[in-house]
């Protein structure tokens, strides 16, 4: 089991863009999918393992899990879970690699 969670700067960035891009056609529905995506993260830290390998990366601790059409990626080290990004499913990684650097 997961201890901590930790957000990198990059991802609650992703958060706060995501809210603002939903919000311009619905401010519930924004809310409810920042909701959610809080929700399956608390989730992931008690069950850290229930995403799946990030294909593009193809490293055993870097894992994702997807809500809506979104992608949270993250690494498992040690005693804490990091969110390294919440990006649209569509989106390449190829162009932040420097996110991706563990």
């Amino acid at each position: 089991m997961v201890k901590t969670v930790t957000w990198s700067n990059e991802s609650l960035e992703d958060i706060e863009e995501i809210a603002e891009f939903i919000s311009r056609d619905s401010i519930h529905h924004a809310q409810r999918v920042i909701s959610e995506i809080i929700n399956i993260v608390e989730t992931l830290q008690t069950q850290p393992q229930m995403g799946r390998v990030v294909s593009e990366l193809n490293q055993e601790n870097v894992r994702e899990h997807f809500i809506y059409s979104y992608r949270i990626i993250y690494e498992i080290r040690d005693e804490y879970l990091h969110i390294l990004a919440v990006i649209h499913g569509g989106r390449l990684l190829e162009n932040m690699d420097d996110r991706f650097e563990t």
